[in-house]
C-alpha cells in the first residue's frame, strides 16, 4: 500500500514539475494570465483532470510557473555567477551568463523576469505578487553586489543596468536583433566601477622575483 501511495506522489510530482516548466517556458510567448488548463494540458499531454487533481485551481499553476522561472534563472544566470567573487567580478559574470540564458533560449520568448513584469504591471492576487517577487529579488542580488563595490548608490545604479537589460531584451524579442544583447551588455557594464589591481608597496618582491639584497 505504501509503495503504491508513494509512486502516484512520484507522479505527480513529475507532472507538476513538468507542467510547471511548460507554463512558464509558454509565459514568455503568449502571456502568462494567458494559460489555460486546457492549453497546458495540450502541451503537457496530461489531461485537464489530472493536472487540477495535481494543483487544484489555475491559479496555482501560475503560481507553480513562476517558481519554476525562478529556479531556472538561479540555474541559469545567478548560480554559475556565484563562483566568482563579490562585487564587480560576480556583477560581470551576472551579466555574461544573463545574455548566455537568452542565447541559450531557456525561455522561447526571451527573459522571463522581463516578460511578466510588464505583463502583471496593475495587477494584484497571488500571481502579481509572485512576478513582483521575483523581480524584487533579481534588483536585490544588483543592489547588494554594487554595494560591494562602493558605487555611490547602488539602487540607482541597478536601476540602469535593469533598465538596459530590460530593452536588450525588447529589441531582441520584437525585432530580432541579437545585437542588442551585447549592447545591453556593454551598457551595463559601463555602470559597474573599474576593477583596480592592487597596489604593491615600492620594495616587495613580486612573485617569482628574487628578494633585493639588504
Amino acid at each position: 500500500m505504501t509503495s503504491t501511495v508513494d509512486g502516484r506522489r512520484e507522479r505527480g510530482d513529475r507532472t507538476r514539475r513538468h507542467a510547471a516548466r511548460t507554463a512558464a517556458r509558454l509565459a514568455t510567448v503568449q502571456g502568462l494570465d494567458s494559460i489555460t488548463v486546457g492549453a497546458l494540458a495540450e502541451a503537457t499531454g496530461a489531461s485537464k483532470s489530472g493536472l487540477l487533481t495535481v494543483f487544484g485551481n489555475r491559479e496555482e499553476i501560475l503560481v507553480a510557473a513562476v517558481a519554476e522561472a525562478r529556479t531556472l534563472y538561479v540555474e541559469h544566470v545567478i548560480a554559475p555567477a556565484w563562483t566568482e567573487p563579490s562585487g564587480t567580478p560576480r556583477l560581470r559574470a551576472l551579466l555574461d551568463h544573463w545574455v548566455g540564458y537568452l542565447r541559450d533560449e531557456v525561455f522561447p520568448g526571451g527573459c522571463f523576469v522581463a516578460t511578466t513584469s510588464a505583463e502583471f504591471g496593475h495587477r494584484e492576487g497571488r500571481v502579481a505578487d509572485a512576478v513582483r517577487e521575483l523581480k524584487r529579488e533579481w534588483i536585490g542580488v544588483l543592489e547588494r553586489e554594487l554595494s560591494v563595490t562602493g558605487v555611490p548608490d547602488p539602487a540607482e545604479a541597478a536601476f540602469r543596468i535593469d533598465a538596459y537589460l530590460v530593452a536588450a531584451n525588447t529589441r531582441r524579442e520584437l525585432f530580432g536583433d541579437d545585437a542588442a544583447l551585447d549592447t545591453g551588455r556593454r551598457l551595463a557594464l559601463a555602470v559597474l566601477p573599474p576593477v583596480v589591481p592592487p597596489v604593491v608597496p615600492a620594495g616587495v618582491a613580486e612573485a617569482g622575483e628574487a628578494p633585493a639584497e639588504p
